[in-house]
């Protein structure tokens, strides 16, 4: 079964593109860390959270259930965790508003 990667990223950044641009720093950190995906370039899920601790939340919850992700944090506004990305075929982040909504 072909999977989906999904991208929550925060909702709080300044800028109404810096949601999008966080997103895909989380793309192509989740490909440079994990270059034999079954992830195909095919349905990319981009989905907005409230902030770090979300995200935060998210990551445990992610490692709890021993999935893979990676994060992406921005170096320009201190290293805070902006955005993380998981290929997956489950509906872990069914509830989750997509971007933009």
């Amino acid at each position: 079964m072909l999977r989906k990667l999904y991208v929550l990223t925060r909702t709080d950044l300044l800028g109404s593109a810096q949601p999008a641009v966080q997103a895909g720093h989380a793309v192509a950190q989740y490909l440079l860390e994990n270059p034999h995906t079954e992830w195909d370039n095919g349905t990319l899920v981009y989905v907005g959270v409230s902030g770090e601790e979300e995200l935060n939340y998210w990551k445990d919850k992610l490692d709890w259930k021993g999935m893979k992700y990676a994060e992406f944090r921005e170096p320009d506004i201190g290293n805070e965790l902006t955005a993380i990305a998981c290929c997956t075929n489950t509906k872990i982040f069914g509830k989750l508003k997509l971007l933009g909504e």
